[in-house]
């Protein structure tokens, strides 16, 4: 059997069994909604923590859990995206979004503003604001075809008094992987301004054959030394109830601050999680790469689906993630196409409003299902809107 054979193979009645949020949420839909993948995860992550459980490891992480895990980070990092680092400038932390908030309140001052540009994971979209800092959206633009970031507009923020951005690369929910041009100018900008930037790479694995992931901080010692970065194994693998993630810190003053700090915010990180990260970095690359060939022709797939059977609907593939973002302005779907495809398609998708206003009208899908299952939904879609 292949990683495509036996991915095909699976049907949306085995997958709500399995019990999954994804697809037990709305047990009458498809679920299509959440970044969770259908596919399992690597046998090396399979094994490792069928070991840790059969050893009876499901105590507190021990020192050597957390430097193995940070380790297989380093070496990853060091073979897929050319970023060396030392192994003690990688912490854990449970998730990217406990990164976030410390980020926020380690590095922003009371009633300052965070600068999110739009559209955004939702969750990020509220939690400035919990944390009694404000939250300015900023609209990504389109260029050439391609979503990239307002320039101008991230310019305005910091100068109205903003002290953080967030930079989503690969981009949740439009896939966009930014290419060095883009990340260098947007370096000028937040350093013009004495800004900071959270970087939230956890999709950085999941980049298609055309495109390369960049992590902002190893631009050069300027973004190193404005940038928290956050990247976990828990998309690439489908690993995100195991709660492990790393926090990068690049320079040296971050790193001497996380000493007197960091203990709160990286206990919550899980002994298992840490242990199937580091089988999931060292020995899972194989399976990784089979995924990311099986999603780039998920991707193509929509693409081809979409100008054949969704009048009105554009649908650029991701360069990155398996998210796929669907733009429904030009049909009857209105501003929400999300509530809208769940009543007359039975398809659960996230409604774009709610990654903020910029989208309105849009819909996100996951990518990373079955083929049979992907074209069943496109199909639904196609009802709908006819």
């Amino acid at each position: 059997m292949t990683f495509a054979s036996d991915a095909d193979a699976l049907t949306t009645d085995q997958l709500r069994t399995a019990g999954s949020l994804k697809w037990t949420a709305f047990p009458d839909r498809i679920g299509a909604w959440v970044a969770e993948a259908d596919f399992g995860t690597a046998p090396a992550v399979t094994a490792a923590l069928h070991a840790a459980v059969e050893s009876g490891r499901l105590g507190y992480p021990a020192p050597a859990d957390i430097r193995g895990a940070s380790s297989a980070f380093v070496d990853f990092a060091e073979a897929h995206h050319g970023w060396t680092l030392p192994v003690e400038r990688v912490r854990p932390l449970p998730d990217v979004f406990t990164a976030f908030r410390a980020a926020i309140e380690q590095f922003t001052s009371p009633g300052a503003a965070v600068i999110l540009p739009t559209p955004a994971y939702m969750p990020f979209l509220t939690l400035p604001t919990s944390l009694g800092r404000r939250t300015v959206e900023v609209p990504l633009v389109e260029v050439d075809g391609r979503m990239t970031h307002d320039l101008d507009g991230i310019g305005r923020a910091f100068a109205e008094g903003a002290e953080l951005l967030l930079l989503c690369n690969p981009h949740n929910p439009t896939g966009r992987v930014f290419d060095a041009a883009e990340l260098s100018d947007l370096a000028v900008v937040v350093e013009a301004h004495g800004g900071r930037v959270f970087a939230d790479e956890i999709h950085a694995p999941l980049v298609y054959p055309d495109r390369a992931h960049l992590p902002y901080a190893a631009l050069n010692p300027t973004t190193a030394g404005h940038t928290l970065t956050a990247t976990s194994a828990s998309k690439a693998w489908n690993i995100p109830g195991l709660k492990a993630s790393q926090l990068i810190l690049s320079n040296d003053a971050d790193a001497s601050c996380w000493e007197s700090v960091g203990e709160e915010y990286e206990k919550g990180t899980s002994t298992l999680g840490l242990l199937g990260t580091a089988a999931a970095y060292t020995d899972g690359r194989d399976w990784l790469r089979e995924a990311v060939h099986y999603l780039d022709g998920n991707r193509r797939l929509v693409a081809e689906l979409t100008a054949e059977r969704l009048p009105g609907v554009r649908f650029t593939p991701p360069e990155g993630t398996y998210l796929g973002w669907l733009d429904l302005r030009d049909t009857a779907l209105g501003d929400h196409p999300g509530q809208q495809l769940a009543e007359l398609a039975g398809v659960a998708v996230t409604d774009g409003a709610a990654c903020g206003a910029a989208g309105a009208g849009f819909a996100r899908i996951t990518l990373a299902t079955p083929r049979p299952v992907l074209r069943e939904i496109i199909d639904r879609i196609a009802g709908a809107l006819n």
